[in-house]
């Protein structure tokens, strides 16, 4: 949420000052609010912020963690060059600075750039076409050929799927059942 809140509040909605605004010639309360933007915080905005200042850098994840006293942002962050100190100190000064001015939270945050890592997080169908022939982790809503996590090597992006292949096993999972994926290293 972006901007402040102005908040009328008429317990028996009398004739006051507030006519127009908060009154509507009924006994009930009445409640008025207006004066507010919504900024929701999604991977697109924050691409775009980030697109706009810095060239080649992906986001590959946006996590929300904390309530409504301390909030945590986390960014993961690809490069062609690689994610170096200093592109995610660039990053952080791009993004806290967009946050700040949008009034985006209105109460503390904390902000973290970094980079995907060893087992970068699968979220888009290009991130998993990268990775065909890998050993990655699936996670679904609901249980895909008996089961709701799959661990194995990922045969195939389909439009709307991926193929994984655990054991003797093979699962088709659609894209809209993945509530968590991602690459499992091997040393």
């Amino acid at each position: 949420m972006v901007g402040r809140i102005g908040l009328c509040y008429n317990p028996r909605d009398v004739t006051s000052d507030l006519e127009g605004v908060c009154g509507s010639g009924s006994w009930w309360p009445t409640f008025v609010v207006y004066g507010v933007r919504f900024v929701k915080l999604t991977e697109s905005w924050v691409q775009d912020v980030i697109g706009d200042q810095i060239d080649g850098v992906e986001l590959v994840a946006l996590e929300q963690a904390g309530g409504r006293h301390m909030r945590v942002v986390r960014l993961y962050v690809d490069h062609p060059d690689g994610v170096t100190h200093d592109v995610c100190a660039r990053i952080s000064a791009v993004v806290g600075e967009a946050l700040d001015q949008a009034e985006w939270s209105e109460s503390p945050y904390t902000l973290e750039v970094s980079s995907p890592g060893l087992e970068r997080p699968l979220r888009k169908p290009d991130h998993f076409r990268a990775q065909v022939g890998k050993k990655v982790y699936v996670k679904t809503y609901v249980p895909v050929a008996g089961r709701k996590v799959w661990r194995g090597s990922l045969l195939e992006v389909l439009d709307d799927a991926v193929v994984v292949r655990e054991g003797e096993e093979e699962a088709t999972i659609a894209f809209d059942q993945i509530t968590q994926a991602h690459v499992i290293y091997e040393f």
